[in-house]
């Protein structure tokens, strides 16, 4: 559960963790730290391999990642390191700025994390993690589609043996096709071995870590049976050791600065939305506290050790993190014994990864950006819920694949701020008619055989009114009034407005003065205490009169047809 406010949160919750630490707790800890180490080990090698940096340097930043924030989070079973999706802004990032060179690369990429990982920081200092809200789940969900899609046209060169171009994935896919007469069938038989292998464990045996069989395969295969030798391209030298911390090559982030921005600010809103619910879903489930400004420095610290270490953009993985939970890790410490792990691995193993096949890369790219970032059932939910959420995810699809998957995160931004300005312009105001036999007011549209006043129109309005929505409601009483020539008066339902600004009282006040010229009575019912102080400072309540206000629909409708009643008595006298 979040921490509550007012309780102050530990710099470092590793050593609150380790205080209260139990001895029964080592054994799972321990095992889940390797295990998820011989899930991430091969996949890093796979999401370096779509950021185009050297394979050593996707272990670098998973151990980065793990270890610091083991340190600085505040979740017990989150595994932290990169994922396809950073993976894939990472590369278009290093696209959109035209950067070749291998050296050039990494290091830009490195330069990107760290920066992102300046942005958490500024995030829990200012605590503004809020601003990872305005990448909605929709935009989300069609973004890393399109990026999937991106990644596995990149990808299919490896499985074939052949070179494409193209200025987006439509037309490399398309110089691909026009390949397919020179591929490399040696290369071809690989690359199709290892998709069935990758895919067909995940069908039939899901709980087996098909990334390692398939590079541990991959491995043995290549020095088996020679493949380097019959014209099977291989990943090339992976060295052994640790690297040492290094700032970027500054000169080349200045130049590149206008991508840098847009790069850190893509990373940190997927990011954090990922690792904040990941660490609500573990924190609920194993019934302990997390504190979400915490977690913001805890992303920093991670993306800046990656950053400084050579390594590229790191957050949660679910897939990993629920490995974790179920292997039984109950601290920090198995993140810890993965990130401790990672590193004996580039100080042992690295080497062997060299004769690595790139067919063998490619397949495990491709299954992971297919298992991670194409969610079918969640685009079905969507289409099926709301229709215009599933329409906003395939416009985020198709932005990604035309103008690449930076440009799709800052127009899938631009889609949810679109989006969310027009629901607050254009809040609800549903039309109550009466239960038959009741004092109970229903919507009109869900209840049509309820009983409409012809006398007396009831309208509920939902939501805030501040200056996005006041002009709102002015137009919509005036067409009210000019539609329903006989209303004598209309109820305004406030039970779904929670606060006013000054803007919305005076436009109420505009209201009263337009229903009095046109001889309607304007009634106020269920006003809550905070959006009824703000109109009696302002004088609306002494304006509509005291009298006008009532504590429900039924008592306000009796009374305006009371005072009709007595209206008409006294124009007959």
């Amino acid at each position: 559960m979040p921490r509550e406010r007012g309780e102050r949160p530990d710099l470092v919750p590793i050593l609150g963790q380790l205080r209260s630490y139990r001895r029964a707790w080592l054994r799972g800890d321990l095992i889940a730290g390797v295990t998820v180490a011989a899930l991430i080990v091969p996949k890093n090698l796979g999401y370096a391999g779509i950021a185009g940096i050297p394979l050593q340097n996707g272990l670098y930043a998973a151990a980065a990642g793990a270890i610091l924030y083991a340190i600085f989070g505040t979740s017990r079973q989150i595994s932290m390191g990169p994922s396809s999706g950073l993976a894939a802004v990472a590369a278009s990032a290093v696209l959109a700025a035209g950067i070749t060179g291998e050296q050039d690369v990494a290091s830009f990429v490195a330069g990107i994390t760290l920066a992102s990982g300046i942005l958490f920081l500024l995030l829990a200092v200012f605590r503004m993690g809020w601003i990872a809200q305005f990448l909605s789940r929709a935009v989300v969900t069609g973004f890393l589609f399109g990026a999937a899609i991106d990644v596995v046209i990149g990808e299919l060169p490896k499985l074939t043996g052949t070179e494409t171009s193209g200025a987006n994935p439509i037309q490399e896919l398309w110089s691909w096709f026009g390949t397919l007469n020179d591929a490399h069938r040696t290369t071809v038989l690989v690359g199709a071995v290892s998709l069935v292998v990758v895919f067909g464990l995940r069908a039939i045996a899901p709980r087996v870590p098909g990334a390692l069989v398939l590079v541990v395969g991959g491995l043995l295969a290549s020095a088996l049976l020679g493949l380097q030798a019959k014209g099977v391209a291989v990943v090339g030298e992976v060295p052994r050791g640790l690297p040492l911390p290094r700032l970027p090559n500054g000169p080349l982030l200045w130049d590149h600065a206008g991508t840098v921005a847009l790069a850190a600010v893509a990373l940190v809103m997927i990011g954090f939305s990922q690792t904040a619910g990941d660490a609500r879903t573990f924190a609920a489930r194993h019934r302990y506290r997390i504190d979400i400004n915490q977690e913001s420095v805890a992303q920093s610290a991670a993306n800046i050790g990656a950053g400084l270490f050579q390594g590229m953009p790191v957050s949660t993985s679910l897939s990993a993190s629920s490995l974790n939970d179920r292997s039984g890790a109950r601290t920090g410490l198995a993140s810890l014994t993965s990130g401790v792990t990672v590193l004996l691995t580039l100080l042992i193993l690295a080497p062997l990864f060299s004769i690595l096949p790139k067919a063998v890369l490619g397949a495990l790219i491709i299954e992971a950006v297919v298992s991670g970032m194409m969610d079918v059932p969640e685009m079905r939910r969507l289409f099926r819920v709301k229709k215009v959420d599933f329409w906003i995810a395939i416009v985020a699809l198709l932005a990604t694949l035309v103008f690449g998957v930076l440009a799709g995160v800052i127009i899938g931004i631009g889609l949810s701020l679109a989006w969310l300005v027009s629901v607050a312009t254009h809040p609800e105001m549903p039309a109550l008619a009466r239960e038959r036999g009741t004092q109970v007011f229903r919507e009109v549209d869900s209840h049509p055989d309820d009983e409409l006043l012809p006398d007396v129109a009831v309208v509920r309005f939902d939501g805030g009114l501040f200056f996005a929505t006041a002009d709102a409601l002015e137009d919509h009483l005036r067409d009210l009034i000019q539609a329903n020539p006989g209303l004598t008066g209309i109820v305004l339902d406030c039970g779904g407005v929670n606060f006013v600004d000054a803007q919305g009282a005076a436009t109420l006040a505009d209201v009263v003065t337009l229903t009095r010229d046109a001889g309607v009575h304007l009634r106020f019912t269920r006003l809550k205490p905070g959006p009824r102080a703000v109109l009696d400072k302002d004088g609306v309540i002494a304006l509509i009169g005291a009298d006008h206000i009532h504590g429900n629909i039924h008592r306000a409708v009796e009374a305006e047809r009371s005072a009709a009643g007595g209206r008409s008595a006294t124009d007959d006298a």
